[in-house]
């Protein structure tokens, strides 16, 4: 059995220090995977594991995650953490690419796609949400709460119940996901970068309209996978899609938020084969 070489480093984006993973040939179908809150790269790792034999696999850590470094000064925003990400691709050279968007990913990558069309193969879209009927009332009520009721979104229990919730078989979610994730929150000035973008998350909202307008005319190739159980953004924002993309790729599947954590044995294939009729 052929083992994917991971390679990893660290490129500088206007003195930030993008983290990033990488496996595949390097002129394999590049595939962006922009990750959620509150993880780092290291959530695709088995993805890349199980894929990065055959497609180029490029997964960057953003500002306030994971080993990115950024400077005290850094103002936490997703426009900013676009810009970072949107610097870190011109960096490495990419011009065109799918990308895989989960959770944070999703305003990462549709503020990329909107500022670059051109770049943008194709999409996977795992519970990243773009639609108002996406959010469920635990959303709504985060979105719009004051900052000083926010605290405990970045704690222990949250983070591991955001990877165990919903999930069909929680035997199957390892504990290096959430532990991993919480080492990163505890470190000095995350909570206050993180409680930041908490609070610029309604940013997002307002821009639904604009990334539904931009997905019926460019008409990507897409592929979403979604676990149904999401506390956050539930099923129906899955099927909005649809409404834009009718062509889309739909699979909804017995699990939550964290997908991948246990059903990566369902997610690999599609993402497989959705990206080997993309190439061709």
């Amino acid at each position: 059995m052929e083992i994917p070489q991971i390679r990893h480093g660290f490129v500088d984006v206007e003195g930030v220090q993008v983290f990033y993973r990488e496996a595949g040939p390097r002129d394999g179908i590049p595939v962006l995977l922009l990750h959620g809150f509150p993880s780092a790269s290291h959530q695709y790792r088995r993805l890349m594991d199980a894929l990065g034999t055959r497609y180029r696999l490029i997964a960057p850590d953003y500002p306030g995650f994971g080993h990115t470094e950024a400077p005290g000064d850094f103002v936490y925003s997703f426009d900013r953490l676009a810009d970072v990400v949107e610097g870190f691709v011109r960096k490495i050279g990419l011009d065109r690419f799918v990308w895989y968007a989960f959770d944070f990913g999703g305003p990462v990558g549709f503020r990329l796609a909107t500022r670059h069309p051109e770049w943008i193969a194709g999409l996977i879209v795992q519970n990243a949400n773009a639609y108002d009927e996406g959010l469920s009332d635990l959303a709504r009520a985060t979105v719009h709460a004051p900052a000083e009721s926010l605290g405990d979104l970045f704690t222990l229990p949250v983070t591991r119940g955001q990877y165990e919730g919903g999930a069909s078989d929680v035997s199957a979610v390892a504990p290096d996901g959430w532990t991993l994730d919480q080492h990163f929150l505890d470190l000095p000035g995350r909570r206050e970068a993180q409680l930041a973008l908490a609070l610029d998350y309604r940013s997002n909202l307002a821009l639904y309209a604009d990334w539904q307008a931009w997905l019926r005319r460019h008409r990507p190739p897409t592929l979403i996978v979604w676990g149904r159980n999401d506390a956050f953004f539930p099923e129906p924002g899955a099927h909005a899609y649809l409404r834009d993309l009718p062509d889309a790729e739909l699979h909804v599947l017995d699990t939550g938020h964290f997908a991948l954590e246990d059903k990566l044995p369902e997610i690999a294939p599609l993402v497989a084969g959705f990206l080997d009729r993309t190439q061709a």
